[in-house]
């Protein structure tokens, strides 16, 4: 674990906005952990916001939703912010925003307490959500384990600096927050819900901790947390963790709170653990008691080069130029642009990337802040090692990756690595390290 500087000042106090309608959006095929969808639209139809436009028969996917209204005006390669290019519905607006009704009646949704979890899981697969922390699974797979789980874990940790998205839906949207949470223990069956928040997040901490206090009022019924809890069987506690980095990873959450360590090449499942995000459990909420499908999120753009950074309700498929221009104008010349955080983020070749279901954040830095320092030979300090979350030898890997040795670089455990960028931060020697083990991982995959 290390300290960052946060930088989360820029947009810390600011409210969620409504990120005008994009007059086109460009929804990539794959959007999530699994299989690419496979249209199920094509050139000129007219779609509705909401619409199911693209699915496919798998195990381990997610479809895909129209984000507005309008023609279909291609379907073709576009850039991508993960994949570098990926084939993608284009959509023209018409600018009427009109809603979609068909992927499920009314009925459905008017009594969620009297769901099952396998109702839930449905409406879950149908609305499209995945893990909206970053990863992107599939989210209704995670609502169904394959072995018993007795402890939930809600993550608004939020480690990454200069993001604000997780916290501002945390302090403005608890309520919703925590009926997504009921949702998900129901279909987890589990006993215990530990909402882990780090201690930089008191407005957070305190919203959720006045949830006991308050009443909860969804579709005209009156709820309180406690009637949750009763209806479920569960204990639900706020854990206040201290803030450091990577805080927010699967693995570091379980250690942190449940004392238990997921084995090597193992699964949170295998101690009995699941873990969410809280954009996630906002999502379900939507998905159950508004019966709204995974088309938009909320988007941290931020950065020096920016006069106005925000935090944005953005429709999926929205270059980022759109958002910049929103947030601007400039005060600087970007010199890197970063979607996700600066420490796990994937650096743009161009800002004609769209927002996916993975975006959390959109970074513009600077020359001086995006300066990249020469690479040095390796000290042996040892530092990587120190400040390795999981335990590995990044060092190692590096130098089995350098001579191209990927049977060592596997038995140093490149295929453990998490990415979250701790060795390159404190290396003296400014190795690449992260980018030397993303590199092993894809050779020893071949």
């Amino acid at each position: 674990m290390v300290k960052l500087e946060e930088h989360k000042y820029y947009t810390y106090d600011r409210q969620i906005e409504r990120m005008p309608l994009a007059s086109n959006v460009y929804l990539p095929l794959i959007q999530h952990l699994g299989k690419a969808c496979i249209p199920q639209v094509k050139i000129g139809d007219y779609v509705l916001t909401g619409q199911k436009i693209a699915s496919i028969d798998a195990k381990v996917y997610s479809p895909i939703h129209a984000s507005i209204s309008g023609k279909v005006s291609a379907i073709a390669d576009y850039p991508h912010p993960v994949l570098g290019r990926c084939r993608a519905i284009a959509i023209e607006s018409d600018g009427r925003d009109e809603l979609s009704t068909a992927s499920r009646t009314p009925s459905t949704i008017a009594r969620p307490d009297e769901l099952t979890a396998e109702q839930i899981r449905d409406i879950v697969l149908e609305s499209g959500i995945v893990g909206l922390g970053g990863a992107g699974f599939p989210t209704h797979i995670k609502l169904n384990p394959s072995k018993t789980v007795s402890h939930l874990i809600i993550n608004g940790a939020e480690c990454e600096p200069y993001l604000t998205s997780d916290y501002r839906l945390m302090v403005e949207k608890t309520r919703e927050i925590v009926l997504g949470i009921d949702l998900v223990a129901r279909c987890l069956g589990v006993k215990y819900v530990y909402i882990a928040i780090e201690d930089n997040k008191p407005l957070a901490i305190e919203a959720f901790r006045s949830m006991n206090s308050e009443r909860l009022t969804v579709n005209g019924e009156r709820l309180t947390v406690d009637s949750c809890v009763n209806r479920t069987h569960i204990h639900i506690q706020v854990v206040i963790l201290k803030t450091e980095y990577p805080q927010g990873g699967e693995k570091q959450l379980i250690k942190k709170i449940l004392d238990r360590e997921v084995p090597r090449g193992g699964l949170p499942f295998d101690v009995g653990a699941v873990v969410h995000n809280v954009a996630t459990c906002f999502a379900i909420y939507e998905a159950v008691y508004l019966n709204k499908p995974l088309y938009e999120r909320v988007v941290t753009v931020t950065g020096s080069c920016l006069t106005s950074p925000r935090n944005l309700m953005v429709r999926l498929g929205t270059p980022i130029r759109d958002l910049i221009e929103f947030c601007g104008p400039l005060k600087d010349e970007p010199a890197k642009i970063i979607i996700g955080g600066p420490m796990m983020g994937i650096a743009q070749y161009t800002d004609k990337v769209p927002v996916i279901k993975t975006t959390s954040g959109v970074i513009l830095m600077n020359k001086d802040e995006a300066k990249i320092f020469e690479e040095m030979p390796c000290i042996r300090c040892g530092s990587c090692i120190r400040n390795c979350p999981i335990g590995l030898m990044p060092c190692l890997i590096n130098l089995a990756s350098g001579k191209e040795l990927w049977s060592f670089a596997k038995t140093y455990g490149a295929l453990d690595c998490i990415e979250c960028g701790c060795c390159n931060y404190v290396c003296p020697a400014n190795r690449h390290l992260v980018q030397s083990i993303k590199r092993a991982k894809l050779e020893i995959g071949k």
